[in-house]
């Protein structure tokens, strides 16, 4: 999806003549509510492509990149849009985020598009994303929930599940994984036993726990976030003794969970977006030296939306969302020379130059359909009390 190198050397003689200024991103994820112990690691992966960027001194004639957080709460959408209403009159030039897909959605709808503005998702997940209308505004460096449905029916069945109860949070992001992960388990033989929501921010989930252990099924299948309700379904069935396995989708996937949980979750197991590779190693060790776990889910996403933002601007010659838009998908996809983590100076030269870059990042970075991953899974299992990594997929 490539522009020709006339049109890219173009944008690069703009960017030449550029005046330096203070890029300002915002970063909008959960730092209160349900997945709140990701959203920390979520945000420093983010503001390390910004520091690298800003210390380079490449971008648009020596621009520096501020980074503008604020919180969605993860489920509040009237919290996220206000917040992020307060972003756009602050000034952003782009916004990393939404976290959650419903409060996405919200400020996709209610302030993105009525204001022009790009925002770039590492972790909105729901399929209904994709065909949501968004004015060519919205990306995700996440694969959709529709992928993981997949992944996981797979992984269950290699593992000799052949029926499993299925529950999750009651939101825009639970009830599009589960309808991915029934039809595509019920497509391989399986048996969905009962889909049944559950609320977050409950404090007894027996009720609950009561009806999926009526239904029976070989796995407990939890479609819901860490930090909250899908805590309180896994620890509800633990003390009843109902299950003792169970299937934990992305956004179960995080140290806290079996911190909170103790020994009983091992065994447990399932995925979130990843990908085995040199570039990802890198990451890895550069979040290390700046002190954060770059390997916690959601986190090389996130590097990879910020360095996106920035690589567009420098190919459009412009922090303008109107100009630089557009050219989110040609930097992060063939051809061109490609781009690692730690070289996104490489990349703002190369595009000042008016040469073609194909922004791989620390997460795989390829862009297809609606601006969206092409998505690739690491396979997880509590062993130990540790979430481990035990296959690509």
């Amino acid at each position: 999806m490539k522009k020709l190198l006339t049109a890219t050397a173009a944008t690069a003689l703009l960017a030449g003549t550029a005046m330096a200024e203070d890029v300002k991103l915002g970063i909008m994820f959960g730092f209160t509510g349900p997945i709140e112990s990701l959203s920390p690691a979520m945000a420093a992966g983010a503001e390390l492509a910004m520091k690298e960027v800003s210390e380079s001194g490449k971008l648009l004639d020596g621009s520096t990149v501020t980074p503008v957080r604020a919180d969605t709460g993860c489920a509040d959408n009237a919290l996220a849009t206000a917040n992020a209403e307060r972003l756009v009159a602050e000034g952003i030039n782009g916004l990393v985020g939404g976290d959650c897909s419903g409060v996405t959605g919200a400020i996709l709808q209610n302030v993105a598009v009525p204001n022009g503005m790009v925002m770039i998702s590492p972790s909105a997940t729901s399929p209904g994303l994709s065909v949501m209308e968004d004015n060519d505004l919205f990306f995700r460096t996440s694969p959709s929930d529709a992928r993981e449905g997949e992944i996981m029916a797979d992984i269950l069945k290699e593992r000799g599940v052949n029926s499993i109860a299925l529950t999750y949070t009651n939101n825009d992001y639970g009830k599009g994984l589960s309808e991915a992960i029934k039809s595509s388990f019920e497509a391989l033989g399986g048996e969905v036993t009962i889909v049944a929501a559950h609320e977050d921010g409950k404090a007894d989930y027996s009720a609950e726990v009561g009806a999926l252990a009526s239904a029976g099924g070989d796995i407990l299948v939890v479609a819901g976030y860490l930090d909250q309700g899908g805590l309180g379904i896994i620890q509800s069935s633990l003390d009843s003794g109902a299950f003792d396995t169970f299937g934990l989708p992305g956004g179960m996937i995080g140290d806290s969970l079996p911190e909170n949980v103790g020994p009983d979750l091992n065994g447990s197991y399932g995925q979130a977006p990843g990908s085995k590779s040199e570039a990802a190693d890198s990451f890895f060790a550069m979040a290390e030296g700046e002190g954060f776990d770059g390997s916690s889910i959601f986190v090389p996403e996130s590097y990879d939306a910020a360095a996106l933002f920035l690589l567009a601007m420098q190919a459009a010659g412009s922090s303008n969302p109107a100009d630089y838009g557009s050219k989110i998908m040609d930097v992060a996809n063939e051809p061109g020379e490609k781009i690692y983590p730690g070289e996104l100076a490489k990349g703002l030269e190369l595009l000042a130059a008016g040469q073609d870059i194909d922004y791989v990042g620390a997460s795989g970075v390829e862009l297809i359909g609606p601006g969206e991953s092409a998505g690739a899974y690491r396979e997880i299992e509590v062993i130990d009390g540790e979430m481990k990594t035990v296959n690509y997929r």
